[in-house]
């Protein structure tokens, strides 16, 4: 149950009283084309032990007039939350986002189920509203010759309870999640699901380019693919479970490009599977979350820790490298689907200053996900700025190719 309001009583009414517009009127499968840039954020801080945070994040708008949030798209998780004006002081996660103000919205509906989520990083609870979403850049800044701007109406979690340092030191408001309903903590449609209800998409997919530095964030296509953004041919990869995007595992019998290894595996060497130092890790097959929410690549403890004695990593869980060798470290390998997709060491070794000196922070961590979900490998940002990610709703699968 929601925390009584503080606004009177005769404003609620009056605000709450007007209809909720009703979504665009459109034929259906008609072309349109949502353009979000990503803002990329780096950032290394040292509690107990170093954790390197790398953060995509965009802008949307709830509410009429709208209010801006800067929020995580993540398809590792299918709900959306924004902190709410009625967020607890005690966190001080409440004092420093902005807070989605419903009195200030004429569109605002009152819903009040309650709401909690966890992630791996912190855990949050709060209640339900419904006002219109708006996503997508203005015609006047797109350079695309589209709808750009899409606006419908959506139900979604005020957060009023973030507890610790994780929400509070991030540079985003609020998560917008893309993973299948199967995957959302409370009863609200996801929005991607809102906007395949409304047949706002002749093609209903979305894909990501992750820029590899922070002055090129990177953008989020909402119903489109940009053939300019990755070279060569997707290749794509069935999803197994529709709850995350996760890939299948070995026992699927999927054509197999490499027909002497099996469908998903991860090595070490360089190049390629050639020369490999430690013998293939996950020798019985592997499953993949491919993830835009989760920073770094992260894998099961025992994979992980033979990885890094490979990298010549040091410390228990985020590993340090050695930055005078990175130019010498090996490539890694995930085969997925029968294909590669090799990063070098400049794509998973993350240097950050730290104090004025630069620290090489291995982009792999451990994280051991439990039955029966887990075991579990999810491709996170690391991983995703060397790829361009394509997630597909109609054919559930993810499309994968190199980016430019």
């Amino acid at each position: 149950t929601p925390p009584t309001s503080l606004t009177p009583p005769s404003l609620i009414n009056l605000i709450n009283h007007p209809p909720l517009p009703s979504p665009p009127s459109r034929q259906p499968f008609i072309t349109v084309i949502g353009l979000i840039k990503l803002i990329k954020m780096i950032e290394l801080v040292k509690l107990i032990n170093p954790s390197l945070s790398a953060q995509y994040y965009g802008t949307i708008s709830l509410g009429t007039p709208p209010q801006n949030f800067r929020v995580i798209f993540d398809t590792g998780s299918a709900d959306l939350w924004v902190p709410s004006s009625r967020c607890c002081l005690l966190y001080l996660a409440c004092w420093l986002h902005p807070h989605y103000q419903p009195a200030l919205s004429c569109t605002h509906r009152p819903n009040g189920s309650a709401f909690a989520i966890s992630y791996g990083s912190g855990s949050l609870r709060g209640f339900l509203s419904t006002d219109t979403l708006t996503v997508g850049l203005s015609l006047s800044l797109s350079p695309c010759h589209c709808h750009c701007v899409i606006v419908i109406v959506t139900t979604f979690a005020e957060a009023v309870a973030l507890p610790g340092l994780a929400f509070a030191a991030a540079r985003f408001d609020g998560v917008l999640g893309l993973a299948f309903p199967a995957a959302a903590a409370g009863p609200a449609l996801p929005v991607f699901d809102a906007m395949m209800e409304q047949r706002l998409f002749k093609d209903n997919v979305f894909s990501f380019y992750l820029g590899a530095s922070e002055g090129d964030g990177g953008e989020l296509l909402l119903g489109g693919i940009d053939s300019g953004k990755f070279e060569g041919e997707l290749h794509y990869i069935p999803v197994s479970r529709q709850s995350y995007w996760q890939v299948p595992e070995l026992s699927q019998n999927y054509p197999k490009i490499i027909p002497e290894l099996p469908q998903n595996q991860l090595s070490v060497g360089s190049p390629g599977l050639s020369g490999c130092r430690d013998p293939p890790l996950c020798g019985g097959g592997c499953e993949a979350i491919v993830d835009t929410g989760t920073s770094l690549v992260t894998g099961p403890s025992g994979d992980v820790a033979a990885l890094h004695r490979a990298l010549g990593g040091v410390s228990p869980r985020q590993y340090l490298l050695d930055c005078d060798k990175v130019p010498s470290l090996p490539n890694v390998t995930f085969v997925l689907g029968g294909k590669e997709f090799t990063l070098s060491a400049r794509d998973y070794v993350l240097q950050v200053s730290q104090w004025g000196s630069p620290v090489c922070v291995s982009g792999f961590m451990a994280l051991d996900v439990p039955p029966p979900s887990g075991p579990l490998w999810i491709l996170g940002d690391v991983f995703l700025a060397r790829f361009y990610s394509v997630f597909d709703r109609d054919n559930n699968r993810v499309g994968l190719a190199p980016s430019k």
